[in-house]
């Protein structure tokens, strides 16, 4: 499939080197080399080691609980209906078995995210399909043990998220809570999650905040912090 992307998507050639994640979905092959995920910050959203991981608390309302290590198999949402012809990526939505979220649950929520216009569709212009097999990416929600597998050589220490080749890598535990900076507003980290990481996928690396008080770029380390920014889920900023 011919791929549309920015002029800083990483080359595609044969001979491209790129990394290796053992997949426990059989069947699913990426029909693209989106290029190597770099072994430091570019692919991976950093936290600092002081802050701990917020667990939901059985029991309450609020949130459902997150494994440490769910069952290391997963299952696939089925593809989308009535798509609009031809797109620039495919992408498979998987969730690890064990976890307290439905597959279907959430592709709806990616689903949504990579089909606005406040997203990389409205910024850069690139489309997305979801597909059900080979695809040119795989986006996976993991419980943290498994999230720090499929994202090594990345150093995701069962708190945070990555993009690794072909795989988007979201860790459950930040899927639940979030991170304090966001207020509560987990949906909104959420979107701002999904974004982040196929950003890198599409060749975007880390940036800055502009200005104390500007919307955070979705390309910032918000997991981290936002560094005077406010937080902003999504790549049009304004």
């Amino acid at each position: 499939m011919a791929v549309a992307l920015m002029a800083a998507t990483v080359a595609t050639s044969t001979g491209a080197a790129r990394s290796t994640v053992e997949s426990s979905t059989p069947g699913v092959t990426p029909s693209i080399n989106l290029g190597p995920a770099p072994a430091r910050a570019p692919g991976l959203e950093a936290v600092p080691a002081a802050e701990p991981v917020r667990r939901p608390v059985e029991g309450t309302r609020f949130l459902p609980v997150v494994p440490q290590q769910a069952e290391g198999t997963f299952a696939v949402a089925p593809a989308q209906g009535g798509s609009s012809g031809p797109a620039d990526l495919t992408y498979v939505v998987e969730v690890e078995r064990g976890l307290p979220y439905s597959a279907a649950d959430v592709a709806t929520q990616v689903d949504a995210v990579l089909g606005d216009e406040r997203g990389w569709t409205g910024v850069v212009g690139t489309t997305f399909d979801r597909v059900e097999a080979t695809a040119d990416l795989r986006v996976r929600l993991a419980s943290p043990d498994t999230t720090d597998r499929l994202c090594a050589p990345l150093l995701t220490r069962g708190q945070v998220s990555c993009r690794n080749g072909d795989l988007v890598v979201l860790n459950a535990v930040r899927w639940a809570v979030g991170v304090p900076h966001y207020g509560g507003r987990v949906a909104d980290y959420r979107r701002y999650v999904v974004n982040h990481e196929v950003g890198h996928a599409l060749g975007q690396g880390h940036v800055s905040c502009p200005s104390p008080g500007a919307p955070a770029p979705v390309m910032v380390q918000q997991t981290y912090g936002l560094q005077g920014c406010r937080p902003n889920p999504w790549p049009a900023v304004g």
